[in-house]
């Protein structure tokens, strides 16, 4: 017996084809971008938020190289990309999720053009990549308070601890 795919597949856009898909989503476009590497409570909630600031949102994730370029441990990320995009676009707040590779998603932004640019609430708005060109065309930048204290590093922290202590 064979299974239809999954729907939610139908969200992931390569970047060469964003343009297209942009022009079908219904506006205001909001856009975040992140690494999203073991989803978590925190995460679902922001990207429920940013998603209310809008009629669609389109997530930048980072590729791995790109994770990994950021420091955050030789071993991360610990899901690849194409993990991570599956599961960020089966989130019934997401209508795109494409990529970039470079260090900031600057030219990602400049393709998407949106509407309202959102990020969590350790960026201040002035230190959000794109803001400037996003209030330069009259859209909005948002800086999220976070609501949980959790986090990807504390949970492969938490493991690896409980791993040492077996």
């Amino acid at each position: 017996m064979s299974y239809p795919t999954p729907a939610f597949e139908d969200k992931i856009c390569p970047p060469e084809q964003l343009a297209q898909r942009l022009a079908a989503l219904p506006r205001p476009i909001v856009f975040t971008n992140g690494c999203f590497d073991i989803l978590h409570r925190g995460h679902v909630t922001y990207l429920a938020q940013a998603r209310a600031l809008g009629a669609s949102l389109v997530l930048g994730l980072n590729t791995d190289a790109s994770v990994k370029r950021q420091g955050k441990g030789e071993d991360r990320p610990i899901n690849n990309e194409q993990n991570r995009a599956a599961v960020l676009a089966a989130l019934e707040s997401i209508s795109l999720v494409t990529w970039f590779d470079s260090d900031t998603p600057a030219e990602l932004i400049e393709l998407v053009k949106p509407d309202v640019l959102v990020k969590g609430g350790d960026w201040a708005v002035d230190k959000i990549v794109g803001s400037a060109e996003t209030l330069a065309r009259g859209g909005q930048v948002h800086s999220i308070p976070f609501l949980f204290a959790t986090s990807t590093t504390q949970t492969i922290n938490k493991i690896r601890a409980a791993e040492d202590q077996a």
